[in-house]
């Protein structure tokens, strides 16, 4: 089957249909504005409407009352929805499903030949459909007239008009017997109806041609023997029909819009694979029946049949009691529902199981077709255009083996859920004409059905005495009734309320079978009237439908019946979802194809990783379910081909799930694993974990990372803050600092959305991690004197720290990590679980100290630590390159102990743990977090540390940050001093005296020494590469183009060099440290570097004109385009002096403990509270 044509046809179709019918509405007076009322001069029999074209637009005869018909359904849907171009939209979308559904199912029975006559499309290949051809073939019975109008159309070549009338009239003789998908059509949609087979650019001529007809064709196979036709196709059209419409439903979701009842389809609908739904129905529907009536043939033929694992004896006696009671079923007996049923696809494939089962009774094809349709299936769902597929397909799997059946008047027992608004008191008491029985019974149900079209399969509908209800509705309708409200009244008994009651009854009786794909939806997408309901009725599974689906299919299962069902693997594990777990250990879970990522190619990524199951509804102690962990696998396919050569098959007992925290379904770990609880401690036997971290409810006002405030602030006021960051082992990630004075730990304690840590956690030695990281997680030593944040959750050790951090850190923990929790959202509950068992103390310590001062070394060699010394490439050699290469060493060999370090501490705990047959010592390069030397990285952050110098930031006679705001202390700087007046100026050529590559060349030398300069010029220009004639021009188009880039990277968007930029040409640029800035940064930056960069143009260009005026040749094309650049140049910054002089005459100060943001904005915006961009975007 080719899925590409499909979704590109179902796209492209639904555009194009929307398109016509807001065209043909449009020629009604009817559009997305409004609608038109009917001009003057308009009868009764011709109403003229002004849609602005020349002539006006008629509407005569029958469509009068077509188009009134689709006014009254606009106004009633715009009463619904309070929105006119909604409720318009609503109705057009609504008119182009009805036709494209109705193509699609022509299109479908006319391949497989249950038409007399093909209607879209010709047997032999012409172009011309058969129908068109030779419409008196077609078994339709027309009338004189309408035979009269055939044969005036054909013999006036309208061939196109002629089509459309005879489609039309196949579709109302369709409805004779598919009166469910061909609804009658004399009404608006067939008004909108716009219909060509000649058109190549319409509907009819890309489904004859652009999908191959051996798609629809229900005996076909592919080259896996698997067949493409019948469920396949009408649901993955579906499901790319609805493309669009669920992308919609998502952008909104992203802006916190909920998911309406209307939207619920769209945005939930999901084709299951096929050989998920063979899995599911062959080891549920299949399971029955085979172990109540053993059957070889019935067996083989079910390739996703798992067998049952080898049982104890006490549990093999209580099996062999469940299956004496399956051997009293017969096949008329067995009732399966999809209570989601979406298409059918699962309906369907349980049709072929059924039709097998009772052949292998004795049953004629013909007769088992009428009972599986009559007495077997069963579905529900809230969509009710998935409702009329699953209908269609059905009917089109029973047609396959009973001929007459779309004549006999049969109707499966599907139904599309409806809400109780029919059944209002009037009706009731119609109904019951005295009988209090009979009201309470209809009172009961619209009780129950309450808002049925929100929530769904998932009410729970009480019993009532359905069959006397149906039975009193059956003789009011052979009743005569003679005045005008009573046969009102009968036509709804009829039409509403005896599906309702039928539909209350499939919601309310218990089945053998329940089998269903449901809908994924999280709370946060929920209206608040289903999330209101969900959290009432479904306490323990509320966070997600699937979860809740779980529950109710358990509740419409019969004892010993069974449950199976593909879902999101969550519940599996979550915390949330514990006691949903609980429950179902009173199941038994008979096998399960763990999914995990990947398991529908239509869906990309790890969004929705799920799990197939099978769950019988009656707990035997011992009993052995069969897993296949097909998580790791990529691919529907390759999951598909895994789990039938029975790879990756555990055999585990879900009693022993209960003997680890949480009640994970970890079926695939081993005995070990689970006895490690019972020998371990908990972590909290070593120290103390909260799970109440410190929250401040305002980040952007409280948080600063340490390069930010004051500096000897740090440590006082700003205490460092651990809130997760990145992947990161042993150390690091300590850059945040927190406000820690008296009035914002108030703020902390009383505001509402605020947690202050308690007390007794305060500056604490402990072992810290990120919650939220996709790689993994590591844990980190937290030295004394720090708070933490709920996003870096803290466990306060008092005793063996390093052990602890070490086992926190091997592939033990992050496997029972993956156990007790497999998303990247790591929980304190998770940690707090881990049975920690130490061995060999002295070892595990040294190691962990080890790789503690490893990861230290590593972050304190960049600037962003706060214990930062000096730069590494600064060492007592004359090369750059050699003392890149002595760091580099470093690096490497750092790195390699790490590893080594780390393996070893694996290789120690799995021994300890007993894990030697699940886990290996062995530790990927990606995932030691010690880095090696980079050049290009490592050349940049000796720049960055050179301008640190020329700020005063750091010296070299110092070590650590010489100056980050108080009182200047000139002494600190005799090698290398800094800038005087704090502004570096950064321009295209050399300018100024303090020009930022002059004082690089003049840092450069300082250190290395001058008989080397040029080779580490040309070095550092390589490394950072650059474009330029010579070494000192690659370094300033460095300066000029990326420096500040990389600089606002490196310190997290809070920069600490701002860059005055005059815009695209250059004209100006200049340097200044935050830390230095004062009320007359500004002034001095305007008067004493921008006025005489302008002075400086000008002269230049004056110089360039004399050599225009006097030079030949080269010389003048030269000094020509220098004329034009330093005018563009001189321009840019006379444009940036009118704006940096509001801003100079301010005399803005800043305040170090605001913060970056807040003082980058601070000092270009002027008194009168108008922004003025004179700084480089952060």
């Amino acid at each position: 089957m080719n899925k590409t044509a499909l979704k590109n046809f179902a796209i492209w179709a639904r555009k194009k249909l929307i398109s016509d019918i807001t065209y043909s509405a449009g020629l009604l007076a009817v559009n997305e504005n409004g609608i038109g009322e009917p001009l003057p001069q308009s009868r009764s029999d011709l109403q003229l409407f002004d849609i602005g074209t020349k002539d006006y637009a008629e509407v005569k005869g029958e469509r009068i009352s077509q188009r009134n018909s689709l006014v009254s359904a606009i106004r009633a849907k715009v009463e619904e929805l309070d929105n006119y171009k909604a409720a318009f939209e609503y109705i057009v979308e609504e008119v182009a499903y009805t036709w494209f559904n109705r193509m699609i199912a022509i299109r479908f029975m006319e391949v497989n030949g249950y038409l007399p006559i093909r209607v879209l499309s010709s047997e032999s290949g012409k172009h011309e459909p058969d129908i068109v051809t030779t419409p008196f073939d077609a078994g339709l019975e027309f009338t004189g007239e309408e035979s009269g109008r055939i044969y005036e159309l054909r013999d006036n070549n309208r061939l196109e008009e002629l089509f459309r009338m005879l489609f039309i009239r196949e579709c109302n003789h369709l409805h004779d017997i598919l009166p469910e998908l061909f609804e009658a059509t004399n009404d608006y949609s067939e008004l909108l109806l716009s219909l060509s087979y000649t058109d190549k650019d319409g509907v009819v001529f890309h489904l004859v041609n652009d999908i191959e007809e051996k798609d629809f064709d229900v005996i076909n196979h592919d080259d896996d023997g698997k067949i493409t036709g019948q469920v396949e196709i009408i649901g993955w059209m579906y499901q790319y029909y609805n493309t669009e419409p669920k992308d919609k439903v998502f952008a909104a979701l992203k802006k916190n819009v909920k998911i309406t009842k209307e939207n619920i389809p769209a945005a939930t609908q999901l084709f299951t694979p096929h050989w998920i739904v063979r899995y599911m129905v062959e080891n549920s529907l299949g399971r029955l029946w085979i172990e109540g009536h053993p059957d070889a043939d019935l067996r083989e033929g079910w390739e996703y049949y798992l067998d049952e694992a080898e049982q104890e004896p006490q549990v093999q006696a209580q099996l062999e009691e469940i299956r004496a009671g399956y051997r009293e079923i017969s096949p008329e007996d067995i009732r399966i529902i999809d209570p989601c049923m979406g298409s059918g696809h699962i309906l369907v494939y349980a049709f072929d199981v059924l039709m097998q089962i009772y052949s292998a009774q004795g049953y004629s094809e013909r007769d088992a077709a009428k009972l599986i349709v009559e007495k077997n299936l069963w579905g529900l769902d809230i969509d009710r255009r998935a409702y009329q597929l699953a209908y269609f397909a059905v009917m089109m799997k029973a047609r396959q083996y009973n001929r007459r059946i779309l004549t006999s008047g049969i109707k499966p027992n599907l139904f599309v859920i409806d809400d109780n608004r029919a059944l209002t008191p009037e009706i009731i008491e119609y109904i019951a004409d005295g009988d209090s029985k009979i009201a309470a019974d209809l009172r009961s149900i619209s009780n129950d059905l309450t808002n049925a079209r929100e929530y769904g399969s998932i009410i729970n509908v009480q019993p009532v005495d359905f069959s006397g209800l149906i039975e009193r509705i059956g003789v009011i309708a052979q009743s005569d009734e003679l005045n005008l409200i009573a046969m009102e009244n009968k036509r709804i008994v009829c039409e509403k309320i005896l599906p309702l009651v039928k539909q209350a009854q499939v919601l309310a009786q218990k089945y053998d079978v329940v089998c269903t794909n449901p809908p994924y939806m999280g709370g946060s997408g929920m209206s608040d009237k289903l999330s209101d309901f969900v959290k009432k009725n479904y306490p323990d599974s509320k966070s997600d439908l699937f979860a809740v689906f779980i529950e109710r299919c358990g509740q419409l299962a019969n004892l010993k019946g069974y449950q199976a069902m593909i879902t999101q693997h969550a519940w599996m594990f979550l915390s949330s979802y514990e006691k949903l777990r609980e429950k179902l250990m009173l199941s038994t879970t008979v096998n399960m194809a763990h999914l995990g990522a990947r398991a529908f190619d239509e869906i990309g990524g790890e969004v929705v990783q799920t799990t197939a199951f099978v769950e019988r509804k009656a707990h035997m102690n011992g009993y052995k379910g069969t897993y296949a962990r097909l998580v790791g696998i990529v691919g529907e396919n390759e999951k598909r081909d895994a789990f039938l050569s029975h790879q990756n098959l555990y055999v585990s007992c879900a009693d022993n799930f209960s003997k680890i925290p949480g009640i994970p379904v970890s079926y695939w770990v081993s005995k070990a694993f689970v006895e490690n609880f019972l020998i371990g401690n908990s972590v909290e036997n070593f120290g103390q974990f909260t799970g109440s971290q410190n929250i401040t409810g305002d980040n952007e006002k409280y948080l600063r990372y340490f390069w930010e405030p004051l500096c000897e602030k740090i440590n006082k006021r700003w205490k460092f803050y651990a809130k997760g960051g990145d992947y990161r082992q042993y150390y690091g990630n300590l850059d945040l600092v927190v406000d820690w004075s008296s009035s914002a730990r108030d703020f902390y304690k009383t505001n509402k959305t605020s947690n202050l840590l308690n007390e007794q956690y305060w500056y604490l030695e402990g072992i810290t991690y990120s919650a939220v990281t996709s790689r993994g997680t590591g844990f980190r030593y937290l030295p004394k004197g720090c708070i933490f944040d709920k996003g870096g959750a803290t466990a306060n050790i008092r005793q063996n720290i390093y052990e602890i951090l070490a086992l926190l850190n091997t592939n033990v923990a992050r496997y029972y990590f993956e156990v007790f929790n497999p998303t990247i959202n790591l929980q304190v509950k998770d940690v707090k679980n881990i049975p920690i068992i130490l061995d060999k103390h002295e070892l595990i310590e040294l190691l962990s100290k080890e790789c503690v001062s490893l990861c230290k070394t590593d972050w304190d060699s960049f600037e962003t630590s706060w214990d930062f010394k000096t730069h590494p490439l600064l060492k007592p050699v004359p090369l750059i390159s050699e003392s890149f290469a002595q760091w580099s060493d470093e690096c490497e060999k750092r790195f390699t102990r790490l590893k080594s370090n780390e393996e070893e501490l694996n290789r120690i705990f799995i021994d300890i743990y007993g894990l030697q047959d699940e886990l290996t010592p062995e530790v990927e390069d990606k995932d030691v977090t010690v880095r090696r030397a980079d050049l290009t990285r490592d050349i940049k952050s000796l720049v960055s540390y050179a301008v640190g110098c020329m700020f005063g930031r750091y010296s070299l006679d110092v070590e650590g940050l010489a100056y980050a705001g108080g009182e200047w202390d000139g002494s600190k700087y005799k090698t290398f001093i800094p800038d005087p007046d704090n502004c570096i100026p950064v321009t295209d050529e050399e300018y100024f005296r303090d020009d930022i590559v002059v004082r690089f060349v003049d840092f450069i030398r300082t250190v290395y020494g001058a008989d080397t300069l040029e080779e580490n010029l040309t070095f550092i220009a390589d490394a950072l590469g650059t474009r330029g004639n010579t070494s000192r021009e690659r370094i300033r188009n460095y300066f000029l183009n990326d420096f500040i880039k990389d600089h606002i990277k490196m310190y997290q968007k809070r920069p600490i060099y701002w860059m005055f930029d005059s815009g695209k040409q250059n004209g100006f640029r200049a340097l200044v440290y935050m830390h230095r800035w004062n009320a007359d940064t500004t002034g001095n930056v305007r008067v004493e570097y921008l006025h005489k960069l302008q002075r400086i143009y000008e002269n230049e260009i004056r110089q360039s004109q004399d050599v225009a005026e006097t030079g030949s040749g080269r010389e003048v094309s030269a000094a020509q385009k220098r004329i034009e650049k330093l005018t563009k140049q001189l321009k840019e910054t006379h444009d940036f002096d009118e704006k940096i002089a509001h801003l100079a005459l301010s005399r803005i100060d800043i305040d170090l403990d605001d913060g970056v943001k807040v003082n980058y904005e601070k000092v270009q915006t002027g008194d009168d509270g108008k922004k003025i961009e004179v700084l480089t975007k952060i």
